[in-house]
C-alpha cells in the first residue's frame, strides 16, 4: 500500500513529462556522484565537480517536490 505522496509521485512519473525528465536527470547526476564517491581520493577538480553535482541534484529534487506540491497537471 502506497502513501498519498507515493501515489502522487507514481502518477507524475506516469503522466508528467517534465517530472519524468527531471527524475531521469536527477538519476544521471546521482550515478556520476556515485562514481566520484567510489574513488578513494578526489583531485581538487573532482571535488569541485562533486560539489557542483550535489547542487544540481538538490535543485532538481526541489523542482520535483514543487511539481508534486503544486499538483501541476500532467503534461
Amino acid at each position: 500500500m502506497s502513501t498519498p505522496t507515493e501515489a502522487i509521485r507514481d502518477k507524475s512519473m506516469a503522466n508528467n513529462l517534465e517530472y519524468q525528465r527531471l527524475y531521469e536527470e536527477h538519476g544521471r547526476y546521482a550515478a556520476q556522484l556515485d562514481c566520484l564517491e567510489a574513488k578513494p581520493f578526489l583531485t581538487e577538480e573532482e571535488k569541485l565537480e562533486e560539489a557542483k553535482l550535489k547542487k544540481l541534484k538538490l535543485r532538481l529534487k526541489d523542482r520535483m517536490a514543487a511539481l508534486l506540491k503544486n499538483g501541476k497537471p500532467a503534461a
